[in-house]
């Protein structure tokens, strides 16, 4: 956080390239730009970029007024999923005499090239711009292969032909990238994959990222990595069992898979007497609190485990069980208000793909479809170190 002294410095530094300052209150598509190149960090400072709502071009106030309104809509920017990778930024207002200056601070990104609906957008010198090829392969060679995250390393072993690059150029590259550069696309699929983070050029070989949403046999080295339905005609596991059905294969075959099982296997609707001895059409589960609810195990387990995704169906409840607890900056204490993500290549490809509408508001969403549908509240075990669960009641008047 910049304190006031600082402020009234950058705002009358013109010529740092770190700094962008506007009068407008409502130019997503301006912000979101500016937040998508800072990101980048092109330039290379490895330090922090500012955008100043509230600042003229020469440095001086506008007149701005921070809203709780408008700062919301700010906030929103973060979670929308249309910057991606999701930007690590903070937003903070200042009163100064004169006006309001809401201070956005973004915070250069660990895996670049971030892009901002398909577009990359950095800065260079005092302005922005969509990055063209050399912009975007000297982006990606800022990304080191020892990357943080399981999802963005790369796999031993693995080679070019372990992908379906079918399904990569034609489902997931038009939907990730926007229609005029993937035109203008001259690049190598090696180079292309690389710049959404599933393939690694220094090793020559996918990530496991790449081998998770494109591999033609990902269970070749990811031995967990699918999902293990049972249904259990009783109320636990020593119950007898009357349907069991594995779901594995590339993410897109595996989540149609899945989502499809789901509405047409598991929902089901019946009549109940209603009041004045009239019917109403009432049913087990809601489709899309169990779709979503199988989404976060999906973005959240750990794919290192040997261990499949448990997906179990009781005559009582459904029980969804990952391997990995909760990650990083996620606590018991602030679960579900607070998110990260223990596979943010992964978690960008639900939402490329649009099994995800937004980041951090699926459970929650979840929840409220299950009180709608007349659903107890879904009850998450937290507290396992190794292993992440979830219960869902069926509705109370079934």
């Amino acid at each position: 956080m910049l304190s006031q002294e600082e402020l009234i410095n950058i705002m009358h530094d013109l010529e740092s390239d770190r700094i962008e300052r506007t009068k407008a209150t409502t130019d997503t598509d301006k912000f979101c730009e500016a937040i998508c190149a800072f990101s980048n960090d092109f330039p290379n400072h490895k330090k922090n970029g500012y955008l100043l709502l509230g600042v003229t071009n020469e440095g001086n106030l506008s007149g701005l007024k921070a809203t709780d309104k408008l700062l919301k809509d700010l906030a929103s920017i973060k979670t929308s999923g249309n910057i991606l990778p999701q930007p690590a930024m903070t937003i903070q207002p200042y009163h100064l005499d004169g006006g309001d200056i809401i201070v956005i601070e973004v915070f250069p990104a660990i895996h670049p090239p971030a892009r901002y609906k398909g577009k990359i957008w950095i800065r260079t010198g005092p302005t922005r711009s969509i990055a063209n090829e050399t912009e975007e392969r000297i982006l990606i060679e800022k990304r080191t292969s020892t990357a943080r995250t399981h999802d963005a390393r790369p796999c031993p072993g693995s080679k070019l032909n372990d992908l379906s690059l079918d399904l990569f150029k034609i489902i997931y590259l038009p939907q990730a990238v926007d229609t005029d550069t993937v035109a203008k696309n001259n690049r190598s699929i090696e180079q292309q994959l690389a710049a959404l983070r599933f393939y690694d050029l220094v090793y020559n070989s996918p990530t496991y990222a790449g081998i998770i949403i494109f591999g033609t046999n990902p269970l070749f080295y990811l031995p967990g990595a699918y999902i293990q339905y049972v249904r259990f005609n009783g109320t636990d596991v020593t119950a007898d069992i009357e349907i069991e059905k594995r779901f594995s294969g590339d993410i897109y075959y595996l989540l149609k898979g899945v989502e499809e099982f789901i509405e047409n296997v598991i929902i089901l609707k019946k009549p109940v007497k209603a009041e004045r001895l009239q019917e109403e059409m009432i049913q087990n589960y809601p489709l899309w609190a169990l779709r979503e609810l199988m989404m976060n195990a999906i973005i959240h387990r750990d794919y290192e485990s040997n261990a499949p995704i448990y997906f179990y169906e009781f005559t009582d409840r459904i029980e969804i069980l990952n391997p990995g607890g909760l990650y990083g900056d996620v606590r018991p204490d602030n679960f579900p208000n607070v998110s990260d993500y223990r596979n943010p290549v992964i978690a960008e490809c639900l939402k490329t793909l649009g099994y995800v509408n937004r980041f951090n508001i699926g459970i929650r969403m979840a929840q409220e479809e299950l009180k709608k549908n007349n659903n107890p509240p879904a009850d998450f075990d937290i507290r396992q170190t190794t292993r992440f669960s979830v219960k869902i009641f069926r509705n109370k008047k079934w």
